[in-house]
């Protein structure tokens, strides 16, 4: 019988230590030993996967990445100090001066102030199509585009962007498709199924669930992600042990939340939908909603998310 993913995430551990611990330990430390100076020499060469300093890899972080790309059907990931510097290394690890970066419009506040404010001091150009018109995708493609970036739901409007229409479109010009993929959450939604190069989380919000700690996480191909990491292990945003510790933790009960978050917005979105003092609600998982048919498509769920004003 195929394992529920979640029970593949839960016995995705840290290997014990002597004690046998029930519970992933901490490895609250900077550095790592080694034997004799061969074995150090090697690691440094990437011949082993051993632990050399926790900027580059940590066995409780290694433990929340792994769990994050089975859930997602990754090939490898990277773990980050936030949602922002994932969003931020995915881009800057693969795009260089003079390439060109196509995204929806609607996006979080912070990500459109890094493609807006920042990119262009790298010289990364940039365009933005609306999420919700499909048809002008392609003609903001330029000879230059190097990546395809998207929301799917939107922040905050809930727009859908059908994915696996967009990941045709990404292969057919060999553009990296990169989905944030924060507010679905890979128990809602998982976009490399339908063809996403890298998915981006900020960790900060579903996959934590209780505002305790920040992270973020990107995942997808190995050879993208190599690139991320390398990256990563010398500009720094690495995760702490301690918050990949928690949030390891976390996706332990994600999917019991999501189906609880989903089913009180649903209930409330259908209560508050035809409300005289509300002049527009949007929830994907309402028939109302523009995109319902591409929701119900690549979503197991609406979200915890109802837009209304």
């Amino acid at each position: 019988m195929e394992q529920h993913p979640i029970t593949k995430v839960i016995r995705a551990q840290t290997e014990r230590t002597q004690e046998m611990e029930h519970s992933s330990p901490l490895f609250l430390t900077s550095s790592f030993c080694f034997d004799n100076s061969e074995d150090m020499r090697a690691a440094f060469a990437d011949e082993t996967e051993d632990n050399i300093y926790s900027r580059f890899s940590n066995p409780n972080v290694k433990e929340f990445v792994e769990r994050v790309c089975i859930l997602e059907g990754a090939e490898a990931g990277y773990a980050t100090a936030s949602g922002m510097s994932a969003v931020f290394a995915s881009f800057m690890a693969l795009m260089k001066q003079g390439d060109h970066l196509l995204s929806c419009s609607s996006i979080f506040g912070s990500t459109h102030t890094v493609i807006t404010k920042f990119l262009p001091r790298y010289g990364i150009d940039h365009s933005y199509v609306p999420a919700n018109k499909p048809g002008e995708w392609e003609r903001a493609i330029k000879p230059n585009t190097k990546m395809i970036y998207i929301e799917t739901p939107t922040n905050p409007g809930l727009d859908i962007i059908d994915l696996e229409w967009i990941a045709a479109l990404a292969k057919k010009y060999n553009l990296i498709l990169n989905v944030d993929n924060c507010f679905a959450t890979p128990v809602s939604q998982k976009p490399i199924d339908f063809g996403a190069d890298l998915v981006v989380h900020s960790a900060t919000k579903w996959i934590d669930g209780q505002g305790r700690v920040l992270g973020g996480v990107i995942v997808g191909k190995k050879e993208l992600i190599k690139d991320i990491y390398l990256f990563c292990r010398s500009t720094g945003p690495a995760l702490s042990p301690f918050h990949a510790w928690i949030l390891s933790k976390s996706l332990e009960t994600l999917d019991v939340r999501m189906e609880r978050h989903a089913a009180n917005a649903l209930k409330i979105a259908e209560a508050l939908k035809n409300h005289p003092k509300i002049s527009s609600l949007r929830y994907p998982f309402l028939s109302s909603h523009p995109q319902y048919e591409i929701a119900k498509k690549q979503m197991r769920d609406g979200g915890g998310i109802v837009c209304l004003n």
